[in-house]
């Protein structure tokens, strides 16, 4: 309703509110700096829930531990005490979960993914991935074409995904920057954006890129010109570095220099605030990669798909840089073809961060079988790696890859309540999420329908009755 107002009744509003900015422009502008927020910060905002004890479960913490009839008690969205015998509080508002012969594990979360830049129904007009316009887009965000009614997020989460880290394609040297999520509906990505997750700045080496530019008759067209690409950007970006850091130093001639948004993400990287996520096959291309790494001074932090990553996890190890792999997907183009299915149990035998990831819509909803599988190749070697280590491959490892470890990925006292209550035994090809909780609130329960979200877009269309059949 539009309100109308007398002219009087008009000037004496107009007046009034006039005294009031006059009254204190110190105050208003403080008020008004301090209600300003970066452009795309993270609106996400936990969803409020009441106080969980599960007991009686077989708890996989993600350090190492499996508790037999193990109790985790959680509160205000953080994990509050994980162990045989918990502190149970006195409060009328917690719910008591009896969970004899299921598991509890840490959410799961996923490096490597493009649910919302690919969107289910998978059409020309939303493939909104890969800007196949330059070998060096380090100016776009992906999150600027995540949908967030994409039907696949909440498969996801019923397959035990809580968190995730959506990444530009394969197409350049250069995808852009990636962002990180957490799976809870949301009208616009800022509402499922992190909370303090570091942003990933997506590279490919390879096929890929070369293929792309090749085809267009422009560079790169040989894996000797992709490396020639990388460090003319590095080097670009150092200079545009130099020259913000002499700005704020007082140097120069007191103007800040133009923003280059391309060169902004790249000089992140080289400050420390953005990570490397680095889609990479073949073992001497990562080796490579770390010498440019090394060369400019940054650090690759994952090497994506990296299917040859079991002849150089000495050397991942020795970098501390991780490995996001599949469990057995391999020889669908050349520099996939030398893997091993073992690849997984490999990496992680030589004390490298091993990870499982996706990298599809539906693997995604199946990771705990991906990493029972990955478990299984390395026990027929003779490895003897048990679900308590595993579990890593997609809950802590994966936190550590994107950066976010220090605050979920395991069942710790004070890290974000991300759990996953399992029907039974989640390495089990038989076994389903249960009940799946974000910063402690229920978002999934696979026996009440009030806690199985679903996308606006599957609601579809109410027809006329005139209409129906």
């Amino acid at each position: 309703m539009i309100e109308r107002f007398s002219k009087p009744m008009l000037a004496a509003l107009i007046g009034a509110a006039f005294l009031v900015a006059c009254s204190d422009d110190d105050t208003a502008s403080k008020s008004q700096e301090d209600n300003q927020k970066e452009a795309f910060e993270s609106e996400y905002k936990a969803h409020e829930y009441h106080p969980v004890l599960i007991k009686n479960a077989t708890v996989l913490t993600a350090t190492g531990d499996k508790i037999e009839q193990g109790k985790v008690l959680f509160s205000d969205g953080k994990i509050v005490a994980v162990g045989e015998e918990v502190e149970i509080p006195d409060d009328d508002n917690l719910e008591v979960i009896d969970a004899v012969g299921k598991w509890v594990t840490p959410g799961l979360i996923d490096v490597h993914s493009h649910l919302g830049v690919y969107p289910a129904p998978s059409v020309a007009s939303s493939a909104d991935g890969n800007e196949m316009t330059s070998p060096v887009t380090a100016d776009v965000w992906a999150e600027h074409s995540v949908w967030p009614q994409d039907p696949q997020f909440q498969l996801a989460l019923a397959g035990g995904v809580t968190s995730l880290q959506i990444l530009p394609g394969s197409a350049n040297l250069v995808g852009g920057r990636g962002v990180t999520l957490k799976n809870v509906p949301g009208r616009s990505v800022m509402e499922m954006k992190f909370p303090g997750a570091p942003y990933g700045l997506k590279m490919a080496c390879g096929e890929n890129p070369k293929r792309v530019y090749g085809e267009k008759g422009m560079a790169p067209m040989t894996r000797m010109g992709n490396v020639a690409g990388y460090r003319k950007s590095w080097i670009d970006a150092k200079e545009y570095m130099n020259k913000w850091d002499d700005y704020e130093a007082g140097k120069g001639n007191g103007q800040p220099p133009k923003r280059d948004l391309r060169l902004e993400s790249l000089a992140g990287v080289l400050r420390g605030e953005i990570l490397i996520q680095n889609h990479c096959y073949r073992a001497d291309e990562m080796l490579v990669m770390m010498e440019i790494a090394n060369e400019f001074g940054f650090k690759v932090t994952t090497f994506h798909h990296a299917v040859e990553s079991y002849k150089i996890a000495d050397k991942l190890a020795e970098n501390d840089v991780c490995s996001a792999m599949w469990s057995d997907w391999w020889g669908f183009k050349q520099e996939a073809y030398d893997m091993v299915e073992s690849n997984v149990a490999l990496v992680d035998k030589a004390g490298a961060c091993a990870v499982v990831h996706s990298d599809s819509a539906t693997v995604i909803q199946h990771l705990n079988k991906e990493a029972a599988k990955a478990m299984t190749s390395g026990n027929r070697l003779g490895m003897d790696i048990a679900p308590a280590h595993a579990i890593k491959w997609i809950t802590l490892n994966a936190a550590k890859a994107i950066g976010v470890d220090d605050m979920t990925g395991s069942l710790e006292e004070g890290k974000m309540a991300d759990i996953v209550l399992w029907d039974g035994n989640p390495f089990s090809v038989y076994t389903k999420a249960e009940k799946v909780y974000v910063d402690g609130a229920l978002m999934f329960d696979r026996n009440n329908d009030k806690f199985q979200p679903a996308s606006d877009f599957e609601l579809g269309i109410i027809e006329p009755e005139e209409n129906r059949l």
